[in-house]
């Protein structure tokens, strides 16, 4: 590409990249890509439009601040919590699977934890000790990164595909040619999706719980953007519709719920681990050796959780258990708040594609893609990487796919969460610029 003006110069950026030791940055993580952006803002003096990170942008849920606040006046903060939650926590997590996805799980099984990700984290370990011959956890990506950073830290064995090119009908054979093996314990993916926002039909759902059922393995499914599929209304506690879930097709099932997107509540990393009553009641004779009991609900809290982290922030479970109270007993609309995302991501699509862009991953088996948390993109004639590096030029921030499990190595993760309404027409004008010099 010739020398042309770009609203970054070309020395600064090229510079900061040489220095950060990144080698090909569309395979960098999230982080790197994150710490590369504050220094080219520093050095260089101009914002970017910032889509690498997918973190809230709204305020915490004020019900949850006031909560953990009275709480920690009440001394909770000197206490240690149980492992296990706290009763009223329990109570209310069960309330709300029941009133938002019409399901029905014990307070037992519901596991407050340091974030969804802990709560994944701690599935993975335990489960893979289930039995000696199931070694290894099943992607369907894409998917977030950093599930398969846990799985490389720990050790685990764990295999992928991406579900771009079998969506409905051919959904079925492809899970079958990895679950006949034999050596899958469970199955993970996020649903609205992370990074793509596809969202699974029910007929998806229907196949994967299903075949979960006939193989005997685990669904770990992924709700980080519980309800954000804003197509449907799911906001009225106890009536449908309800966030689709593969508990409906299978007892084979644990939730990886997230305070962090629907209530903003990141920062005080609480989420929550909801086994189905027949998994938390299983058990696994070979679990003994590694957590003293066959049972798999006490080998998760009193082996896994406590040995990783001996239960979650006290505090935070006070926040999270009033905000749950709130939306079970429909006081508390948390849809109405976050539907800001969907109208950011209609408005972000189309300058894209109104500058030459186009979106990845378009539909849903024949419907088309939810407007959301995140998007995808690419440019005709340049590669997922290139287009990143490029894009350091006109101060815009992304992530590629490659690191995602994507098979669409042309494309890049755009997150609308950190963009203000009054950005939009910087994002719209360094778009036009882009495609100008392109």
């Amino acid at each position: 590409m010739a020398e042309t003006h770009t609203p970054i110069p070309k020395p600064i950026v090229d510079k900061i990249v040489a220095e950060s030791g990144i080698t090909q940055v569309g395979r960098a993580s999230i982080r790197e890509i994150k710490k590369m952006i504050n220094d080219i803002e520093e050095a260089s003096g101009t914002k970017f439009i910032r889509m690498e990170m997918g973190i809230p942008g709204l305020p915490a849920c004020k019900i949850g601040i006031d909560a953990q606040i009275e709480a920690l006046k009440n001394g909770c903060a000197a206490l240690y919590p149980d492992i296990e939650g706290t009763p009223a926590l329990k109570k209310e997590m069960s309330c709300y699977v029941k009133n938002f996805l019409d399901l029905d799980v014990s307070p037992d099984g519901c596991i407050p934890t340091v974030g969804s990700m802990m709560g994944g984290m701690a599935g993975f370990m335990t489960f893979v000790r289930t039995r000696k011959e199931r070694d290894t956890t099943l992607f369907i990506d894409p998917g977030f990164p950093v599930q398969k950073q846990q799985h490389r830290v720990l050790g685990l064995k764990f295999e992928t595909f991406d579900v771009y090119n079998f969506r409905g009908d051919k959904l079925r054979e492809k899970l079958v040619s990895y679950l006949e093996k034999g050596n899958i314990h469970s199955i993970i993916y996020s649903n609205p999706n992370n990074p793509s926002w596809i969202c699974f039909t029910e007929k998806e759902l229907k196949v994967i719980g299903e075949l979960a059922t006939q193989y005997d393995v685990c669904v770990f499914e992924d709700l980080a953007y519980f309800g954000m599929d804003f197509r449907r209304d799911i906001s009225q506690p106890g009536k449908p519709p309800f966030q689709p879930t593969v508990g409906k097709y299978t007892d084979n099932y644990a939730l990886l719920i997230s305070s962090s997107k629907a209530f903003s509540y990141a920062g005080e990393r609480i989420g929550m681990l909801v086994l189905s009553d027949h998994l938390y009641n299983r058990e696994f004779p070979d679990l003994i050796p590694y957590f003293g009991t066959p049972k798999l609900g006490r080998a998760i809290i009193y082996g896994t959780v406590y040995a990783i982290s001996s239960g979650t922030s006290h505090s935070a479970q006070y926040a999270l258990a009033a905000i749950l109270k709130a939306c079970n007993e429909g006081t508390y609309n948390y849809l109405d708040e976050v539907k800001i995302y969907a109208e950011k991501a209609r408005i972000m699509k189309r300058m894209f594609i109104e500058n030459g862009f186009k979106i990845v991953y378009d539909k849903d088996e024949d419907l088309p893609l939810a407007d959301g948390f995140y998007f995808t993109v690419s440019y005709p004639g340049l590669s997922g990487e290139e287009l990143l590096r490029e894009f350091l030029y006109y101060g815009v921030s992304a992530i590629s796919l490659a690191i995602t499990g994507s098979e669409r190595t042309e494309g890049l993760r755009a997150c609308v969460s950190l963009i203000k309404m009054e950005q939009l027409p910087v994002l719209e004008e360094r778009l036009r610029c882009f495609r100008e010099n392109h």
